[in-house]
């Protein structure tokens, strides 16, 4: 660091500067060794992503709507079914199937949850993956 303390002309005035040069490039180096020596960090991700068939058909699913009435009666597609055997037994049939279909249950607005809970517990103690809620705009307020 060098300090100048006037001129030899007789001038009084005291100038302090610091010289910032070497500062400076002291730091330059420090950080070019910096970016040097950081590894070079790839930003990927690897996803097996799936292949797609030249002609691929959809065809829509098989539905299969249950109801629940409010006193815990069960609605096959709009037929009544005799007790919680009658459902279990068609379930255990559906899941079998190759395919299952999808399982819309619309509970009543009145309905209790126990039966709703007793039906979504016997589709999935048997098996069945595809199923849903359906009708909750019913519930708005």
């Amino acid at each position: 660091m060098a300090m100048n303390i006037g001129s030899g002309n007789g001038d009084q005035d005291v100038v302090m500067e610091i010289n910032t040069t070497p500062l400076i490039d002291v730091m330059l180096v420090l950080l070019i060794m910096l970016i040097i020596t950081i590894p070079v960090q790839t930003h990927a991700v690897k996803l097996d992503m799936p292949t797609s068939a030249a002609h691929q058909e959809t065809v829509p699913p098989e539905v299969v709507r249950v109801d629940i009435d409010f006193d815990g009666t069960i609605l096959w597609d709009g037929q009544a079914l005799a007790d919680r055997s009658g459902l279990e037994a068609r379930l255990a049939q559906a899941a079998a199937k190759p395919v299952q279909p999808e399982f819309h249950v619309r509970p009543n607005k009145l309905t209790t949850y126990k039966y709703v809970a007793e039906v979504l517990s016997s589709a999935q103690r048997l098996g069945i993956t595809k199923i849903g809620i359906v009708g909750n705009e019913q519930f708005v307020e």
